[in-house]
């Protein structure tokens, strides 16, 4: 009777079950998902990758494909995730319901990859498919799939789990074809996201179980060897990371090593409860700095021994609760806190491939302790089942969190305590008319709690509430105020590139064009290929009659985001209206004019007169008149006297056949 329970047990379930498993599984992934094709880009982040991305907004091109492997804008090196978000551009644009699509899919993909390979090397099907489930749906997979800015998550499984197919192929025919599969899948998910620099260690692991390729210590000699490769690709991939993330310009900085080492250990233990308690999730939890409980840190570290000595004991009789622990504990390293990167205390994100060892172990051990009683099985699957239920429902509700920066920002209030981080952001959302209000307040509330800790290692976090609260001073026209805070800013961080911009802008919008000026040219030795900073000092230079000066500064400006509207219709309006004659291209003048009108649907009066401009000052008058007239119409609609006025002298002179100049420009060159 035991052995027919044994074989009844490991007897696989037929195909069309199979089959059935797996689709129902894509369809709860679609079901708690799915909603995100209706939500919106979020300000964290999404900017920087997608949606303020020159780079990435342009579709896919040859230059793009190229500076993606050496495009640093975004302080991490992932240049396959950047070409994903190119790809997504060029077929959706900025339609978000296209980018969430595609974390979606890649999710869904890297789900059944963990399936069938996890099924491929154990041969057990049901443990490997109610692993592949808590994997797909789990609330913690929310942050990776709901968050564009997170592709690099999902897209790094995808690769993550090639790369443990093809490991598998070749540990059971060696072949030097299957060994340059594996690095090749293995490059391709460093390059998607680094944190995979631990899988050589990971593949040590599963040479233990369940591969049963490590049975001593010339074996594992043997096996170390066989993985220099993978290991120099990990070395190179965590050197790049660690000069991009921690010496960025805009890092916060290292936090006293003690306060990461004690978050560390209780972001271990967090991280294990949320698997069975995920509530309470957000978007930022801040770091506790100094302020975690002896007691906590202690029960961290004994539980923490403790599940280790257990696996290690149990090593012989149950192989994987070592190897999925070590899973976890292993995968979980870059990104425990120890190396600080951002303020969080942990991410949810964090979570997403390391959790797969606990899975296993904790699945395998329950399905080995009760692989001898038929009915003991059938009641832990449906209590599997119903546990799946559950969480699928949580993680469907805290998927709506991400639909707009709003609901997300909102909710990580409600969830955490003195989350400086969350208001900042929500403050940012009401900078617009009518609700300055709001923002400064919830600035005012950020910085109140970022000041309230005097430690230097967060002067990069107050430098950021500074410049945001000084930024939204500028907005609301209480400029004095605003210099004052963004003077704080950079003198808490000379390197700070954002406050140097904002800083030089409330200068300008003062007058203090010298000034301005001086701010500009400090951003641009931080952040030498910013299109928005050489627009400003452009603008300045035109100011001071630094003509040619400014034409170089608009020419960078447009390499850099060939689409700066802005840059465009003030470097049209140089060449066609200005007084320096060396600057003048007439049909260069014309594009860019063209251009920003064709980005603005002709919709915008200012860029009609100077596209306007540029047509007389290529020869064509009618033309030039014609557009002219129609600007009038439009400044005169949107109530734009002054605007009005000006116009319609400037078709008096298209009638007369002479070219626009500026008399408000001067060249001092």
């Amino acid at each position: 009777m035991k052995a027919r329970s044994r074989a009844i047990e490991t007897r696989s379930p037929s195909s069309p079950v199979q089959f059935a498993v797996c689709g129902g599984i894509v369809a709860l992934i679609w079901i708690v998902f799915g909603q995100t094709l209706g939500h919106d880009f979020v300000y964290y982040d999404d900017r920087v990758y997608v949606t303020e991305n020159p780079l990435v907004r342009a579709g896919l091109t040859l230059h793009g494909l190229a500076r993606a492997f050496v495009d640093l804008r975004t302080n991490n090196w992932h240049p396959l995730t950047m070409i994903t978000h190119m790809v997504d551009c060029q077929i959706f644009g900025l339609n978000p319901a296209g980018h969430h699509f595609t974390n979606v899919l890649l999710h869904t993909i890297a789900t059944l990859l963990l399936l069938f390979w996890l099924r491929n090397v154990t041969t057990r099907f049901w443990p490997s498919a109610f692993v592949a489930a808590l994997f797909a749906i789990h609330p913690l997979r929310v942050e990776s799939v709901a968050w564009v800015a997170e592709r690099k998550d999902v897209l790094s499984a995808v690769f993550f789990f090639l790369t443990l197919i093809a490991y598998t192929r070749y540990a059971r025919v060696r072949s030097f074809g299957r060994y340059l599969t594996l690095l090749i899948a293995f490059a391709c998910g460093l390059m998607a996201k680094p944190m995979l620099v631990t899988v050589p260690v990971i593949l040590l692991l599963l040479d233990y179980w369940p591969l049963n390729r490590l049975t001593d210590l010339k074996s594992f000699w043997g096996l170390l060897i066989e993985k220099i490769s993978l290991f120099a690709f990990s070395a190179v991939s965590s050197v790049i990371a660690l000069q991009l993330q921690v010496h960025a310009p805009t890092s916060v900085g290292q936090l006293p090593f003690l306060w990461r080492l004690d978050n560390a250990l209780v972001s271990y233990v967090t991280y294990i409860w949320q698997i069975v308690w995920p509530v309470g999730l957000a978007v930022f939890y801040p770091h506790p700095d100094d302020k975690l409980a002896l007691w906590q840190i202690g029960l961290a570290v004994i539980f923490l021994i403790a599940v280790t000595w257990i696996a290690f004991v149990l090593r012989k009789s149950r192989p994987y609760l070592l190897v999925g622990w070590l899973w976890y504990v292993i995968m979980l390293l870059p990104v425990i806190g120890i190396i600080e990167v951002g303020l969080q205390a942990h991410a949810d994100r964090y979570t997403y491939l390391p959790h797969i060892g606990l899975y296993i172990a904790l699945t395998w051990l329950i399905a080995d302790l009760l692989r001898r009683s038929i009915r003991a099985r059938q009641i832990i699957g449906a209590l599997g089942t119903a546990a799946i239920v559950v969480l699928s429902l949580c993680a469907f509700q805290q998927t709506t969190h991400w639909q707009n920066n709003k609901t997300l920002w909102t909710h990580a209030i409600a969830v955490t305590k003195n989350n400086d981080v969350a208001l900042t952001n929500l403050g940012a959302l009401y900078m617009k008319p009518g609700e300055m209000d709001k923002a400064l307040a919830y600035f005012e509330q950020a910085l109140a709690i970022r000041s309230s800790s005097a430690d230097r290692h967060y002067s990069m976090s107050l430098a950021l509430i500074h410049n945001s609260l000084g930024h939204a001073l500028a907005r609301s026209n209480r400029l004095g105020e605003a210099i004052e805070h963004l003077r704080e800013a950079v003198r808490l961080r000379p390197d700070y590139p954002d406050g140097h911009y904002n800083l030089a802008t409330a200068l300008f919008q003062q007058g203090d064009v010298d000034g301005a000026i001086g701010e500009w040219r400090i951003m641009l030795m931080i952040r030498p290929n910013d299109p928005g900073a050489h627009t400003g000092l452009a603008n300045a230079l035109v100011q001071k009659g630094l003509l040619r000066e400014a034409a170089d500064h608009y020419e960078k400006a447009l390499r850099s985001d060939p689409d700066l509207i802005h840059a465009l219709n003030n470097f049209a309006w140089l060449i066609s209206a200005g007084p320096d004659d060396s600057l003048r291209k007439n049909e260069v003048g014309l594009n860019l004019a063209l251009k920003a009108n064709h980005l603005t649907n002709g919709k915008n009066p200012i860029y009609l007169r100077t596209l306007a401009a540029a047509y007389a000052q290529a020869g064509q008058f009618d033309k030039a008149a014609e557009i002219a007239r129609r600007a009038v119409e439009l400044a005169n609609a949107k109530g734009m006297r002054n605007l009005t006025g000006e116009i319609a002298h400037d078709v008096e002179l298209y009638q007369r056949r002479e070219p626009l100049r500026d008399p408000t420009l001067k060249n001092a060159q």
